[in-house]
């Protein structure tokens, strides 16, 4: 009796380590709860109880205890990889605020002046921050952060707890993706910012051409952040639309195929 409770305990606490390795890695970086404005003991301590929470539900996706060290130590090193991979595509594509955020700054004309981006823990320009902490406040409220967490728990069907590396190639094929996906997303939010800076810099060209003796540039920097405003206020919502639905089919469609 005494030897069946003590393996009963060892197989849970085995099991509970196998699903905090995943889910407590991806929760690490993922956006929102990942960030550097949640201290690491909030982190931590949810992703202690998110495990502990599921360690029953995912125990059939879960494998017996490997007879070794080596083989305990390859899976909860995969296991650990596993999550971090999940978790670093959630936050790569977040990066696509900031990009088409810098793009209109750059645009507007506010390039110069650069705050602290508390979502990515690095300085950037006023409308990448806005963009940013816009995005995460959106996810909480559209409760796009319950996919996020039910994303790593159907990620077992997908990267099974076998123990084997995954394959790299694969792997980097996927965040060659995410990283593709970034870029495009970030230009087409900025894409009106684009048109309008390059008509207003080639129609202002144009007029220094035609009279040299016309101040240029203090005619038009007024008009191009005027306008910079005008289309940020006319397209800011459609863009962070746009976006919720990319994370979305990112976080529904499976990477590696």
């Amino acid at each position: 009796m005494q030897h069946l409770l003590q393996d009963m305990v060892v197989a849970n606490l085995f099991a509970f380590l196998l699903v905090f390795m995943r889910l407590g890695m991806a929760m690490m970086v993922m956006p929102g709860i990942g960030d550097s404005f949640v201290n690491m003991q909030t982190r931590l301590m949810f992703a202690l109880a998110m495990s502990f929470v599921l360690t029953p539900f995912m125990a059939m996706f879960l494998p017996t205890m490997p007879g070794t060290g080596i083989g305990l130590a390859f899976l909860l090193m995969s296991e650990a990889f596993i999550g971090l991979f999940i978790g670093t595509s959630m936050r790569i594509l977040l990066t696509a605020l900031d990009m088409a955020g810098a793009i209109v700054s750059i645009q507007a004309g506010f390039s110069n002046a650069m705050i602290f981006n508390p979502v990515l823990a690095t300085p950037g320009t006023i409308t990448g921050g806005l963009y940013s902490l816009l995005g995460v406040t959106l996810l909480f409220v559209t409760d796009l952060d319950h996919n996020m967490l039910a994303s790593v728990v159907e990620s077992y069907k997908t990267f099974p707890a076998d123990g084997r590396m995954p394959d790299m190639g694969s792997f980097s094929a996927a965040i060659a993706k995410v990283v593709t996906m970034t870029f495009r997303i970030g230009i087409q939010m900025s894409a009106p910012f684009l048109v309008v800076g390059t008509l207003i810099q080639l129609g202002f060209g144009l007029l220094g051409r035609l009279m040299p003796q016309l101040q240029v540039f203090f005619l038009a920097m007024p008009l191009q952040i005027f306008l910079s405003l005008i289309i940020l206020a006319m397209t800011l919502s459609v863009c962070m639309l746009y976006w919720l639905d990319a994370f979305q089919g990112l976080l529904s469609q499976s990477l590696i195929h």
